[in-house]
């Protein structure tokens, strides 16, 4: 455990640290009760193994490759795959987390048959059991890969080739045994390609009814095979090139009580993307949590003029405080937690620079969860919104919530009534409100 990152050791909790010590968390205490449990039960941090290890400093547009590893040497070699697991296990465990997210694809290669590529999954996954061993440390969540190769590049579950269709199913099924195996807590569904280009070439409503069957299929197969994990589903925002069938959580969430799955799956979030389809930075959250639907967070931030993802580490302690806010209203994510989804910048070269993203991030959801803890226990916010909605508690407003009242109630109570009066938003009282948890007044 002290290959990869010579001259780090495991992060310690240093509140004391001055601007420059970065490589200190100055606010998360793994073991400090906030809110009645300890911060590392409310935050369970996972690490993205795909932009971690498998981004390489590469830029689509402009320029190759910027990062280079002592680990990695970008093939797609089994030995390569061995060591970068090897120094994801060192990272993890100097960042003293107990979690990681990872696909099948992130953990092993593509073979040249169906065969040798799960003999591949096999072998890889017997060497992460043996290091989890050795650690403590498992899966927050695992996947399925199914957008990667050129197989998926017209989606997955959607995809309008019933052998592409059938394989990406195939392919789900070894993703749950291994995920059964390495004790995942949760295995999640992300599939950007299943969408559509344009109306024309698309059967929407055949499109989202096989990819009901997928999921009600990996349902199935969880039962089958005795996996306890908790299935869950990420909704993706549209983008230039392709609508999503699963826009955002309201459409998801949709889909799945359509064809009645909403019992068996879960929302994985990611709030960045709700800022590419022009709404707040914590809309989804708020919306899956309204629905008892909130399963996982992700925890990165993107540019949203760049109008694209482009999953950086999380910095912003508003925009977590907002989200924290709602996961302890909530009780906490049962078994999903907070992946860190950033990437460091194509710029920031050493391997050091990975400690230092992580620890930004964790640092800030950690303050973001003391900023709600205080939220909640001082009551201001459950006690300007029990005022704003007063007129649901008797009467004619009682019988609404009840669900009893009647078109014809409603005129009546309008007749007796008249006009309604008007009543102030008080927009800027609340957003000062949060302010005053988020800055709070120097002692």
């Amino acid at each position: 455990m002290n290959k990869y990152f010579p001259g780090i050791g495991r992060v310690e909790y240093r509140p004391d640290a001055g601007p420059e010590d970065t490589l200190v968390f100055r606010h998360y205490n793994a073991t400090e009760t906030v809110h009645g449990r300890s911060m590392e039960e409310w935050l369970r941090f996972s690490v993205c193994y795909f932009n971690t290890f498998r981004y390489l400093g590469s830029d689509n547009h402009y320029g190759e490759r910027a990062h280079q590893r002592a680990w990695e040497d970008a093939s797609h070699s089994l030995d390569n795959y061995k060591r970068r697991m090897i120094a994801a296990f060192e990272l993890l465990h100097k960042l003293t987390v107990r979690y990681y997210s990872v696909s099948d694809r992130d953990m092993a290669p593509e073979g040249d048959n169906f065969d040798e590529t799960n003999s591949y999954l096999e072998e890889m996954v017997t060497l992460a059991a043996e290091l989890q061993k050795q650690t403590g440390i498992k899966p927050l969540y695992y996947s399925a890969d199914l957008f990667t190769h050129p197989r998926y590049m017209n989606g997955a579950g959607a995809n309008p080739d019933a052998h592409v269709f059938a394989y990406a199913c195939a392919q789900v099924k070894r993703s749950l045994e291994a995920a059964k195996r390495l004790g995942a807590e949760n295995f999640v569904f992300f599939n950007p390609r299943d969408g559509y280009q344009s109306v024309l070439q698309r059967q929407f409503f055949r499109d989202m009814s096989h990819m009901a069957q997928l999921y009600r299929m990996a349902a199935q197969y969880k039962d089958k095979i005795s996996y306890k994990g908790q299935l869950l589903i990420q909704p993706k925002p549209s983008d230039p090139r392709r609508h999503q069938y699963e826009a955002d959580a309201m459409a998801t969430m949709h889909m799945l009580r359509h064809f009645g799955l909403e019992k068996q799956y879960k929302l994985y979030i990611k709030p960045a993307f709700s800022r590419l389809t022009g709404r707040p930075y914590e809309h989804d959250v708020y919306i899956a949590a309204a629905y008892n639907m909130l399963g996982s967070v992700d925890a990165s931030d993107s540019f949203p003029e760049l109008k694209a993802t482009s999953d950086i580490c999380a910095r912003d302690v508003c925009d977590a405080t907002y989200v924290m806010k709602c996961v302890l209203e909530q009780g906490g994510l049962q078994h999903g937690g907070f992946t860190l989804g950033g990437r460091v910048r194509r710029e920031s070269v050493e391997p050091r620079d990975l400690f230092h993203g992580h620890i930004l991030a964790m640092d800030t959801f950690a303050r973001a969860l003391k900023n709600a803890a205080r939220m909640i226990s001082d009551g201001c916010f459950a006690r300007s919104l029990q005022h704003r909605y007063s007129s649901y508690k008797s009467g004619f407003g009682e019988r609404v919530e009840r669900n009893t009242a009647t078109l014809e109630d409603c005129e009546d109570f309008v007749r007796k009534n008249g006009e309604p009066e008007l009543h102030s938003a008080r927009y800027e009282h609340f957003e000062s409100m949060f302010n005053y948890y988020v800055y709070p007044p120097r002692q």
